[in-house]
């Protein structure tokens, strides 16, 4: 038995040490910058000052980019997770259907997922791409909600702006509401069509309550794919801040740590509420 344990050892250590060396190092190493004004020369390298919190009171009072961005992204994330979730289940419900086909329309749904990258993105959004063709001629958005307050016009001006772009990001949430609706219990939907059950009654009482922990699923893995998205506006002011002279890497530390902070804060809000859902 204790053969054994060593062995399972051996083979876990390259995974422990590398985790160490690449990630819980570097992760410390970034915090102890945060505290510290950091200059790199060529002569002696890495050079830290300590300035205790003046990088978050510097991010908090002073830099208003970093703010602005932060509640940016805020609205857009809490705007295109839930239309990314819903749409992912909508067209899981279909592909779970008897359709030809199925394997095609699986990959063409799939497909963003393979290609899309930050580059790319960032090319066809320059290319609007990221549109609906022909909406601009149907519908003026801007003169549909210019009446309407800032609250509510900026939201819906981001959705109609970039909503081909949102979708794109459902490609494995689909696959992950696939999995679980094809294991569900054929029997308890010939039941509850025997009883009379309608195909709404049966996706509120069966369909949705046995998904639950799948919905939980995507929601976190939806938030950490858009936090985590190269071109979040977030991550372009870090980047900025790592190379200015009046900045550099500790107040980008500095940021990506209150980023950090901002997003477990969002995932805690959202798994609350989804666990409270799962419980009723």
């Amino acid at each position: 038995m204790k053969r054994k344990n060593i062995y399972g050892y051996i083979f876990a250590a390259p995974w422990i040490i590398g985790f160490f060396i690449f990630t819980a190092y570097p992760i410390f190493y970034s915090l102890y910058l945060s505290f510290n004004k950091v200059k790199i020369t060529a002569d002696s390298g890495i050079i830290t000052q300590f300035v205790k919190f003046d990088n978050y009171k510097y991010a908090f009072f002073t830099d208003v980019s970093f703010l602005n961005a932060l509640v940016t992204f805020f609205i857009q994330l809490i705007l295109s997770v839930p239309i990314i979730v819903v749409f992912a289940l909508i067209i899981s419900l279909l592909l779970n259907s008897k359709i030809k086909f199925k394997g095609i329309f699986r990959t063409i749904f799939f497909l963003p997922v393979v290609i899309t990258s930050g580059p790319v993105i960032n090319e066809l959004v320059s290319q609007g791409a990221t549109k609906i063709p022909g909406m601009a001629d149907l519908v003026d958005i801007n003169s549909l909600t210019k009446s309407l307050p800032l609250i509510i016009s900026q939201p819906l001006n981001y959705i109609f702006s970039n909503i081909i772009s949102i979708l794109w990001f459902s490609g494995i949430q689909i696959l992950i509401f696939l999995s679980g609706l094809q294991k569900m219990d054929v029997n308890a939907y010939e039941a509850a069509k025997i009883d009379g059950a309608t195909m709404w009654e049966i996706f509120w009482k069966i369909t949705l309550p046995s998904i639950k922990p799948l919905i939980v699923v995507n929601i976190i893995y939806t938030v950490i794919l858009l936090s985590n998205f190269e071109l979040n506006p977030i991550s372009s002011i870090i980047k900025a801040n790592m190379f200015k002279l009046e900045t550099g890497f500790g107040y980008a530390a500095a940021l990506a740590w209150l980023y950090l902070i901002f997003i477990l804060i969002i995932l805690g809000v959202y798994a609350l509420f989804a666990l409270r859902g799962t419980s009723d």
